[in-house]
């Protein structure tokens, strides 16, 4: 009986309106009847503008999350193992991060590397030319640069975890054997973080595969993924038809990959092994590794 209020509300604001997406990815165009009517997905299939969007979305999505994991993990070792003033804040500050919207991260990206934003006006000002040297922000480098800044922070989370709960005595023994930092981390810190950094780079794929407002807010004309090209069907082409059909496909490709980090998240608790935290609250444990 607790259980029906929660499953109605989930039906009504998410289920049925997703029945009907689904429904009117069947309908035609023409109004005609939608039962098994199998037209409007083998249109939009033979498009080549839904190939190349299927195409900038599975390359932008696997690029931003290689480099989300070279970044984050790179990050979260100097945060959890490197002492430094601030470090702690830094970590707090991930968290932080996670909250802000997407498209706040490109504004702030447009501000500091746009066409008119600080480094370009700083060069035309020392300079005297007409316009500056940056102008990258609307080609896919730009969303790459965009995406990697914004999803890092969901990678370092996990790792910061994981890296809590190695044990500074490990550390100190491969040291105390000769072996240098970068086979500390590769020997002893990287088979304890990497079924976190599995899940945390999982995790990201499904959430660049969805990403809508930061290609929208950098301008990228050359740069159409799946949820672009709902918007442009929707919106600009009034062709709704089309729009629920791209919107169904990629729901399903989501659903597959969200499987994926589902499945890696679960194998991630279940290989974890049980250790007590060396500080309350599960703080990153520093060592002068």
């Amino acid at each position: 009986m607790w259980a029906l209020p929660p499953v109605a509300a989930l039906a009504l604001v998410f289920l049925y309106p997703l029945a009907l997406v689904v429904r009117q990815s069947f309908t035609p165009e023409d109004g005609g009847p939608s039962t098994a009517s199998y037209a409007p997905y083998a249109t939009v299939l033979a498009e080549a503008s839904f190939r190349e969007a299927l195409t900038n979305t599975v390359l932008t999505a696997v690029g931003a999350t290689v480099g989300a994991l070279l970044l984050g993990l790179a990050l979260a070792l100097v945060i959890a193992f490197v002492p430094f003033p601030g470090g702690k804040a830094l970590s707090r500050f991930t968290d932080l991060f996670l909250a802000f919207p997407s498209f706040l991260i490109t504004l702030a990206l447009l501000f500091l590397y746009g066409t008119v934003g600080v480094a370009n006006g700083l060069w035309t000002d020392v300079t005297g030319a007409a316009s500056g040297p940056l102008n990258f922000l609307h080609t896919p480098w730009g969303v790459l640069l965009a995406e990697v800044t914004y999803f890092t922070p969901f990678v370092m989370r996990p790792l910061l975890a994981a890296f809590s709960q190695v044990e500074t005595g490990q550390l100190e023994a491969a040291a105390s054997l000769g072996a240098r930092p970068w086979r500390i981390v590769r020997a002893v810190i990287l088979p304890e973080a990497l079924p976190s950094l599995a899940a945390g780079g999982a995790l990201v794929l499904v959430l660049c595969l969805n990403e809508f407002g930061i290609v929208l807010f950098t301008g990228a004309k050359d740069v159409v993924t799946l949820p672009v090209l709902v918007y442009s069907k929707a919106i600009l082409d009034g062709d709704y038809t089309g729009a629920c059909v791209v919107a169904v496909l990629n729901i399903a490709l989501s659903v597959a990959l969200y499987a994926l980090y589902r499945a890696v998240a679960s194998r991630t608790s279940a290989g974890s092994p049980s250790r007590t935290p060396s500080r309350t609250g599960g703080e990153p444990r520093r060592a002068g590794a």
